[in-house]
């Protein structure tokens, strides 16, 4: 069995109803963030970090998220003619990122089933799991801190952030045990969704995950859930109390840096103004704008 991360594996199946009707008819993960579509910072990430075979989930209505990593040969030979090689490159960057991959899940039974689907495209290697609701600043890379607990340990390792405990219903939320390691937990169970008087702890699971190939095995015995879905966090309580040698024990890594909730309408904001606020072609109007802005709002 390899050791090594090779697979990222995007769930991307879901509607969208916290920002109809902008998805009605446009895939959530195709909302631009600044001028480009949330989902492709999330392929870029994995990318960055070594992984450059991207497999999405989907489901009806995602034909433009394809699209966008795919050729658009009528618009390349328009810029080409043009002579506008900037824009020529932002349109060719996406289709050139990685090997990408689709299926689709059928039926919307969950992230665990989402996550169950990529088995025969992950096979028997570990692999990742990006959401693409969370969008991790490009400058506070996770996913290279969680390769390297998961290089030291094995077994899985999830993402964890610390929250506010009024906000910890919104998450899966890990009870842990700490390590020799500052940013490093070991984590003993999980609950989807606690409420704040049963939540375990203040980490709350975002949107990155290391998955050791067991969790193929324990998803396909794993009973819907919260929801009537099958759903992930029961399956990592499993693998929390199994063996390392039959792929078990869950690590958490500690996140501190920017993290960005696309699928919140006022996260989604605030991540397209904090980003176009420090580019260096967009910034210094921006910010002129916003100061005098809300100055005037007071």
């Amino acid at each position: 069995m390899s050791k090594v991360v090779r697979k990222a594996v995007v769930p991307a199946a879901g509607l969208g109803t916290r920002f109809l009707p902008a998805t009605k008819a446009t895939p959530k993960e195709m909302l631009p963030v600044v001028d480009k579509p949330a989902i492709q910072y999330v392929v870029e990430e994995a990318v960055a970090a070594g992984l450059e075979d991207v497999l999405f989930i989907t489901g009806r209505s995602k034909r433009p998220l394809e699209d966008h990593f795919d050729r658009n040969f009528e618009l390349e030979e328009a810029l080409e003619r043009k002579g506008d090689d900037e824009r020529l490159v932002l349109v060719t960057e996406p289709t050139e990122l990685a090997r990408i991959h689709y299926v689709r899940q059928g039926d919307p039974l969950g992230l665990g089933h989402a996550v169950l689907v990529a088995e025969n495209h992950v096979g028997d290697e570990p692999f990742a799991v990006l959401l693409g609701d969370d969008l991790i600043d490009p400058r506070d890379p996770i996913l290279p801190r969680m390769m390297q607990v998961r290089d030291q340990h094995g077994g899985s390792v999830i993402c964890l952030m610390e929250v506010p405990a009024e906000s910890i219903s919104l998450y899966g939320c890990a009870a842990v045990e700490v390590t020799g390691e500052d940013d490093v937990v070991l984590v003993t169970d999980l609950v989807e969704k606690p409420e704040v008087a049963q939540a375990p702890s203040s980490y709350a699971v975002i949107g990155r995950y290391l998955l050791d190939p067991a969790v193929f095995d324990v998803l396909r015995n794993t009973a819907p859930g919260r929801g009537g879905e099958i759903q992930l966090t029961d399956a990592l309580r499993v693998l929390a109390t199994m063996p390392a040698e039959a792929g078990g024990g869950v690590r958490g890594v500690v996140f501190g840096g920017r993290r960005y909730d696309t699928g919140d309408r006022l996260s989604y904001l605030q991540a397209n103004i904090m980003l176009a606020a420090e580019r260096e072609d967009l910034g210094p109007d921006l910010r002129a704008w916003l100061r005098e802005y809300v100055a005037n709002l007071s």
